[in-house]
């Protein structure tokens, strides 16, 4: 089946809807979701900016917005969607749990399969930054670097590149599968591949201090999942996955090049920022992530065939019970 304009606005407005759930966000963290409404508006000729503000002012409830979801998977996926929002940030406090289990119940859902793809996400969602990861070549090869390092004693910028482009690899490939936990497993894996980059250069690191550190270099959590799934959905690949198409692989989506060129640009500056001594402040950081992100996308296209291949032989559920551990 092919989604219609009303069912897209159903399901961006309940990703929405999840993403302000937990009543704390910073006008940051708000401004940024705008932004991707906005960007995503504009490239789907859809008015998600409207959309945007009609959920934060209130004025389209979650009921309605459900509503407009008449099919069984659309609503199944609603819900995953939903979960990966509220979760993009690792962990989900109670105003979150009970936006859940309305949803749920909204939706008609099972609550029993419900619950347990929510604990799923959660134990997901809560990966422990500093765990192995034999799913991506290259990544536990890469040495600490002694705090006060030498010259000599410095970690190989050559091997630090193919691990950041393998994991970009990884997490491109990660938005070609269609099940939810895929787009779910990229975050998990961008903080590990931060804390990597840290360790090789001296530097132990634990998850607040790499969120903090994304937060300073503009990628926030909530934002990138919402503009991940909206630019799957502009791809067409919910499409397919409604369809039954499987592993949509036939075409690069753009969902794919997104989250190959954010995972890319986040390795690049981290490098940059651990490299130099963490000495970047925050309007440095953001300026060299948004030049590395655009050198990304053009990159992009060059690594597509691997990125394809890559998703054809992923083993989801290993890589994602790698990521728990």
């Amino acid at each position: 089946m092919n989604l219609n304009p009303q069912q897209a606005r159903s399901l961006v407005a309940i990703c929405l809807h999840a993403a302000f759930a937990d009543g704390h966000q910073g006008a940051e963290e708000r401004e940024q979701v705008r932004k991707v409404a906005e960007s995503l508006g504009r490239e789907a000729e859809i008015d998600f900016i409207a959309l945007y503000q009609d959920v934060l002012l209130g004025r389209l409830e979650l009921a309605a917005a459900v509503a407009g979801l008449d099919d069984p998977n659309l609503r199944q996926l609603a819900f995953e969607l939903a979960v990966g929002v509220c979760e993009a940030d690792g962990g989900l406090d109670e105003r979150e749990k009970d936006f859940l289990q309305r949803l749920s119940g909204l939706l008609e859902l099972s609550r029993p399969a419900a619950d347990s793809f929510v604990r799923e996400a959660e134990a997901l969602g809560q990966a422990p930054a500093d765990g192995p990861l034999a799913g991506l070549p290259g990544l536990d090869e890469v040495e600490p670097a002694a705090a006060s390092s030498t010259a000599a004693a410095a970690p190989d910028r050559a091997e630090l590149d193919r691990t950041i482009l393998n994991a970009s690899i990884l997490n491109g490939a990660l938005e070609l599968l269609p099940q939810s936990m895929a787009s779910m497993a990229i975050i998990p894996l961008q903080l590990r591949l931060v804390y990597r980059i840290g360790q090789a250069h001296g530097y132990e690191l634990d998850r607040g201090h790499i969120k903090d550190f994304l937060a300073a270099a503009g990628v926030g959590m909530t934002g990138q999942y919402v503009e991940q799934f909206g630019r799957r959905l502009i791809g067409g690949l919910l499409g397919k996955v409604l369809g039954g198409a499987g592993r949509a692989v036939g075409s690069q989506a753009t969902g794919s090049a997104f989250s190959f060129a954010t995972t890319w640009a986040i390795g690049k500056v981290a490098v940059q920022y651990y490299g130099g001594g963490r000495k970047l402040d925050t309007d440095a950081l953001r300026q060299a992530f948004a030049g590395l992100f655009e050198q990304a996308k053009a990159m992009q296209e060059r690594y597509a065939p691997e990125i394809a291949q890559r998703a054809r032989t992923l083993d989801l559920k290993r890589l994602t019970d790698e990521l728990r551990r």
